[in-house]
């Protein structure tokens, strides 16, 4: 199943808000955040300069839902039942693709994975 315009546009707009974003794990929703692990093809510095930061992530995160990105929505197992928001962006041929993985909670984004895909 795929997201409406209008999830589209509130998931969007609070990545571009950090104050309403949230990477931090907790027991109820484990993450695996890991921006400074994957290479940003579009940084011009030379290595190990060249990975993304926490607000670059974000922002390829919100650019990628503002230019009508495949999201597939899922249930997650912690918390059980809870929505979860799944994004595989290429970024480069010679490497894998960037899974992306968030959760809405009380009005605040929860990035909840990112890291290259191991499948």
């Amino acid at each position: 199943m795929s997201i409406d315009d209008a999830t589209r546009c509130q998931l969007a707009a609070l990545a571009r808000q950090p104050h309403k974003r949230t990477a931090r794990s907790k027991a109820a929703h484990p993450t695996d955040w890991r921006p400074q692990q994957v290479r940003n093809p579009d940084a011009t510095l030379d290595p190990p300069f060249d990975k993304f930061t926490e607000a670059g992530a974000w922002e390829l995160i919100a650019s990628s839902l503002e230019n009508g990105h495949d999201v597939e929505v899922i249930k997650l197992l912690k918390p059980p039942g809870a929505k979860g928001y799944v994004m595989k962006i290429a970024l480069e041929d010679v490497r894998p693709l960037l899974y992306v993985k968030l959760q809405l909670r009380h009005g605040r984004l929860i990035g909840r994975s990112f890291h290259y895909s191991e499948r």
